[in-house]
C-alpha cells in the first residue's frame, strides 16, 4: 500500500516540489538590548558640601539618572563652595552632552544626553 501511495505522488508532484518541501529559516535576534528595556531614574540629591558632587556626578554619568539637587544647604554654608560645585556639574554635563538648568533658588536639574529639559518663557507677557 505505501509504495502505491509514493509512485503516485511521484506522478503528480512537480520538479520544484522537492526544493520546497527544504524551507528555509531567517535566524532572527530576539535578544532584548540592556538600553532598550532600561528605566530612566529620577533621584534627588542634597548638597552639603563640595564632596557630595561625586555621587551626583557618578549617577549622571551612567546616562539614566536624572538628577534633582537642593543646593540649598551649601548655598546657605558656603556660596564660594557653591559655586565650584556648580562649575564641576556644569563641565560634566557639557562633557557627556547632558543638561543642566535652575528651578526656583533652591534646585538646579541636570540630565544626561537623552533627555532634553524644556525652556518656556517665565511668565505671561504684561500689555
Amino acid at each position: 500500500m505505501r509504495r502505491i501511495i509514493e509512485k503516485i505522488k511521484k506522478r503528480f508532484a512537480s520538479p520544484d516540489e522537492d526544493e520546497d518541501e527544504q524551507e528555509e529559516y531567517v535566524e532572527l535576534d530576539t535578544s532584548v538590548t540592556e538600553e532598550s528595556t532600561s528605566k530612566v531614574v529620577i533621584r534627588p540629591f542634597t548638597l552639603e558640601d563640595f564632596s557630595d558632587v561625586k555621587e551626583v556626578l557618578n549617577a549622571l554619568r551612567d546616562g539614566k539618572t536624572i538628577a534633582l539637587i537642593n543646593i540649598k544647604p551649601l548655598k546657605e554654608k558656603d556660596i564660594v563652595e557653591l559655586k565650584r560645585a556648580v562649575n564641576k556639574l556644569k563641565k560634566t554635563v557639557d562633557v557627556i552632552d547632558g543638561d543642566i538648568a535652575g528651578f526656583g533658588d533652591e534646585w538646579i536639574v541636570l540630565t544626561p544626553k537623552n533627555v532634553e529639559l524644556y525652556r518656556g518663557k517665565q511668565g505671561k507677557e504684561v500689555k
